[in-house]
This record gives C-alpha cells, structure tokens and sequence, in this order.
C-alpha cells in the first residue's frame, strides 16, 4: 500500500490540537517470541500505526505539542547485515523522508534524547499499563530529569494516558478508511461464499478454515483479523471456540466467524449454514429469528440513534419470537427485565470496528450512552445459542426443547454510519435461508 505522508502528518496535527502542551510518547508493541530463536509474526500497535503509518519493529513515536509542535521518529538503523536475515530496514534517514516526520533517530539513541525532550515538560502522554516495562522506563527517564531540575527545566508533574484521544479520533473513518474496511469486506464475502460452497459432510472444520484463509491470501490480505471460529454442531454455542478440529455431519449447522485484515483494517462476519445444505426445521426457525432480529438493529444504525438502540431492537425481537416458539412463557416486557432471554443470548449486539476488530473507542459519554455519528464503523451480530441447562443454572432459566438442543446461530455484518443511515460494508455475504441454500447448491470455482 503506498504511504500517505499527508495523512498521517494531518492526523498528528489534530492531535497536537486536542492536548494541551506536552510530550507524547507512543511505542509500537513489542516483538513477541514464540519459542527459543522464532518470534511470533510482528503486528505494529494500532495507535502506533495510525498517527505514523510505520509498520517496522522497535519504533517510538515522540510529539512536542505546541504551537511549535514537532513529531520525531525512533526507529531501527539501517543494517544491511542485519538485513539479510530479517529483511528491509528503513533506517532514520529514509524514515524521515519517506513518513513524513520532522526527526529521525536510532533507537539507541531514545533515552538520551527523551532525557533532553521531558526536562521542561508540564506534562507527559503516554500509554500508561500498556507494557510495565514501558511505564519503568519512563518513571526512570523523569527521575533523572527530577535530579537535574536546578538546572531551571524540571520534570513534568502531570502524567496522561495518551490513548483515550487516540481512540477518539480513530473512533470516526475517514472515506479512504472506509474504502480499505470496503474491500476487506468484499474479500471476506466471498471467503465466507467459497466456504459454503466447499463444506461437505465428513470434512474436519479446518479444511473450511483453509478455505478462508486460502481466499484472503489470494486476494492480497496477508492475515486474518483474528482467529478464525469454525464451530459445527454443538461447537457453534461456544462463543469463542477455537479448536476447528471436529469432524462435521450431515443435520450439522456450521457457525463460521472469521474476517481478513486488509493494511492494517479489519473485517468480521458471521454466517451460520447447514452442512448438508438444507435447513431443517428447528434449524431454520432459530435462523430466521436471529435475521428477524438483525433486521430490526440495522434500522436503529443510524446517526443521532443511541448506541444501545439497536441492541436493544435485537433482545425484544429474539425475546418475542422465544416467545412465539413456545420456549418462553410470561411478557416480553418481564424476560426482559429479568434478563432471561441471556440464557440464550449472553452477549452484546455489537462493537466497534476498525484497525482493531473490537477497536478503541467509548462507548457512553459521562455514564450515558453516546449518539451514533456518521463516520462510526460497527459491528451487528445478534445470536442465539441452546446449550444444555447447568445444575447451578439460575432458577428462571428454562428447560431446552429437544427440538433445539445444541443449535447455534449467529449472523454478523460490518456496518458504518452514513449522513442519512448506513452503509453495510458485508451485505454480499448470502443471508437469507434462500440465498444460502442456493449458494450451497452451486460448486465453488
């Protein structure tokens, strides 16, 4: 993906705009190992990445906030012996040049440095319980400012987390965001669509998650935005499985979670299909509620809608049709109320979405529920799931129809609030029990 100096540079301007005078620093994550000389994949921090578009480890970004502001990068030094076994480093110069920062340093060089930035300093930003290492560190740099004072710059006395108004400003998608978190649904639609087509009873859940994962890759995401949930049977009322190792059957339903990450954005659908390709009775019942419900949120994403509304619209319409099949007894009114339908539906409606799948931002202002605004990208992914009543089950729970036991089914789109509405960035994923059945009944390409 080509480097956007401009965006990035426009984007700490905006942060300079919303701190008060300090200094910032914003580490990338750390690199990771897996076991003795192999590191697990490297992944930037997202906040990190953000305000800087750089992608390379052991990376810090410093901003003097100010009217004389001034963003520095500490990054790698260019090795080319050290390049031949880990690949491309920029290096401060080229960093500098090609990322638009106004300093570039060697990492090595950070503690000298920041030593000279904080003496003066009315406060510093930083990501605060990010990394203890971090947070010691940075304690360690201000003692030291602290011990020099007389010489007329002390250290900072006020000590801010800097992510909160990161998270505010990644919180609303810019139209080229947008456009990327478009693609990345287009490219895990049809993953899901290639993996309705190629599941047949016998095969394990992983040979689905190939699959997916053979689809992302092909069309230019390197990663899945996160673990793949491939759950058949009675795997599909596990809300996180993980295992994608069982072995799926005929009269299966397959619950399938998964999305790519497309330069550093995320997707994230839902689909539920039966293995054989035909919904059976209960089967269908479950699923037709679950899109009912899905339906009745979709019409509450849109700007000045409170961001509870549309979970509320999903637990009254799953709640009434609970109801309807004769689970439930009693008002929708009063199981609301006394929260039974979370025997069946025990999470949220949604979460936020962007470089981070369940991404940074609040959700109330001052104890209350924020307004949706245009530019808010979000996740609808109602559910229902029929696992067997536990002995120390709560005493308004109910017993589970036999008819039913072990179904599970979720439904999960990517929406972004729109002007007028929204626009949903998954809406080529087969949804209806009609389309699915006739995506299943053609051969994938």
């Amino acid at each position: 993906m080509q480097i956007n100096v401009e965006r990035h540079r426009g984007r700490r301007a905006s942060l300079n705009e919303r701190l008060p005078e300090g200094l910032v620093i914003l580490p990338t994550a750390r690199v990771r190992n897996r076991s003795n000389d192999t590191d697990y994949h490297f992944r930037y921090d997202s906040s990190f990445y953000y305000l800087t578009g750089f992608h390379e480890p052991e990376a810090v970004l410093v901003i003097q906030l100010g009217e004389q502001a001034k963003s520095t990068l500490f990054c790698q030094p260019k090795n080319e012996l050290r390049e031949i076994w880990e690949g491309f480093l920029y290096g401060p110069a080229a960093a500098r040049e090609q990322f638009g920062f106004d300093e570039a340093y060697a990492i090595d060089q950070l503690d000298a440095k920041l030593i000279e930035l904080i003496a003066g300093q009315p406060r510093l930003y930083f990501p605060i319980g990010f990394d203890e290492q971090w947070d010691r560190r940075i304690m360690g740099l201000v003692q030291q400012v602290q011990a020099r004072a007389r010489n007329g710059k002390p250290a900072p006395i006020e000590f801010v987390d800097v992510r909160a108004a990161v998270a505010e400003m990644r919180l609303f998608k810019d139209d080229s965001e947008v456009a990327i978190m478009r693609e990345a649904g287009r490219i895990s639609s049809e993953a899901h669509i290639r993996a309705m087509q190629t599941t047949r009873a016998g095969q394990f859940e992983y040979e689905v998650e190939a699959e997916l994962l053979y689809h992302f890759y092909k069309n230019g995401s390197r990663y899945p935005a996160y673990g793949s949930i491939v759950a058949s049977g009675a795997n599909a009322t596990c809300l996180h499985y993980h295992e994608n190792n069982r072995r799926m059957h005929d009269g299966d339903l397959l619950l399938i979670d998964a999305g790519c990450e497309l330069h550093g954005y995320a997707a994230d659908i839902t689909r539920t299909f039966p293995v054989s390709g035909r919904f059976s009775g209960p089967q269908k019942d479950i699923y037709q509620l679950v899109l009912a419900a899905m339906e009745a949120s979709f019409e509450q994403v849109r700007p000045g809608a409170s961001r509870i509304a549309y979970h509320d619209a999903s637990v009254r319409t799953l709640t009434q049709g609970l109801l309807d099949l004769g689970i439930f007894k009693g008002t929708v009114d009063g199981l609301i109320e006394s929260e039974a339908y979370k025997q069946f539906y025990m999470h949220g409606t949604g979460h936020w979405l962007g470089l981070d799948v369940h991404d940074v931002g609040e959700y109330k202002i001052d104890g209350h529920w924020r307004a949706l605004e245009a530019g808010m990208a979000l996740t609808v992914e109602p559910g229902l799931y029929f696992r067997p009543l536990l002995p120390d089950s709560p005493s308004h729970y109910v017993e589970v129809p036999e008819a039913f036991l072990h179904i599970g089914v979720r439904i999960e789109d990517d929406l972004v609030v729109t002007r007028d509405g929204h626009e949903n960035l998954t809406a080529l994923t087969p949804k209806t029990v009609a389309d699915i059945e006739a995506t299943m009944a053609r051969q994938a390409g």
